[in-house]
């Protein structure tokens, strides 16, 4: 099978491409989990959030997107047809206006997650990261660090998809050891997307692996799963073939003990500026 990643065709479970590794083997075992993360760089745990609690919040935002015109009239809401003529949109923020969106990123089982992972009090930002992805669309290869830091740098995305997401839909890939590509860490990971206008490292994803190693991995999603992983874990996303779009929200979570990148958090927070 053929999979677009970024903008390259890779064989799935070809010598580019492979299959993420669940963890709900070790959900239950926290020190597990650390070693994973260490180990891998990333957590897939399968239906992680309530599934029903999703599609709820799943709801909403296409209430939303109808209200903004973005979906195709005659279909049906939950479909999430791409009106004609319409993009991608990005609705990040604190998304106060989708308190079901906010009763998933921010509930107890999340929070009491981290604060285990952590071995102490966790927060998490104020700012969410909420994407429809339209047609041919995708995200490029990047670090999260880039973006947020100028906090501590122990801080944890867990990228939620909301609703189910095939590979034609474009969820996201990771590439495996990137996380200890230290030339790559000690370049690109010391950028500020403010500061020096940078972004996504390269919209090819052999780019990586050809210069640095390891292999690309993805997988199907659904709703409740997540992706968690550091600031020092490249990934980029599948781009999405088809006429849906493909809803997925980025929050993050770090110690509450340790310093914020204040860009993210607050009851107004400013995101991205100088």
């Amino acid at each position: 099978m053929m999979v677009k990643v970024g903008n390259r065709e890779l064989e799935l479970n070809g010598p580019h491409l492979t299959e993420l590794r669940s963890s709900n083997d070790i959900l239950h075992d926290v020190q597990a989990l650390r070693e994973r993360m260490e180990e891998d760089g990333y957590l897939l745990i399968r239906g992680f959030h309530d599934r029903e609690k999703v599609l709820t919040a799943r709801r909403a935002i296409l209430e939303k997107m109808d209200r903004m015109g973005k979906l195709e009239r005659d279909t049906l809401l939950e479909e999430g047809v791409i009106a004609d003529g319409s993009k991608s949109i990005f609705m990040g923020g604190t998304n106060e206006d989708l308190p079901e969106l906010l009763d998933v990123l921010n509930g107890e089982h999340v929070m009491r997650f981290f604060d285990e992972l952590l071995d102490e009090q966790s927060l998490t930002y104020h700012y969410k990261w909420l994407r429809a992805v339209g047609k041919g669309d995708f995200t490029g290869a990047h670090y999260d660090i880039v973006y947020m830091g100028r906090g501590t740098h122990n801080v944890y995305t867990v990228w939620s998809p909301i609703g189910d997401i095939s590979y034609e839909m474009g969820g996201l890939a990771m590439c495996l050891g990137s996380h200890r590509f230290d030339s790559l860490k000690a370049s690109y990971g010391t950028k500020d997307s403010d500061r020096d206008g940078i972004g996504h490292y390269t919209d090819d994803p052999l780019v990586i692996t050809e210069k640095f190693g390891g292999q690309w991995a993805t997988t199907t999603f659904e709703a409740g799963d997540v992706l968690i992983f550091g600031m020092f874990l490249m990934h980029c996303s599948l781009a999405n073939t088809t006429n849906q779009y493909r809803i997925s929200v980025d929050a993050r979570y770090q110690s509450a003990s340790e310093q914020v990148d204040e860009r993210w958090s607050g009851k107004k927070p400013r995101g991205h500026h100088k």
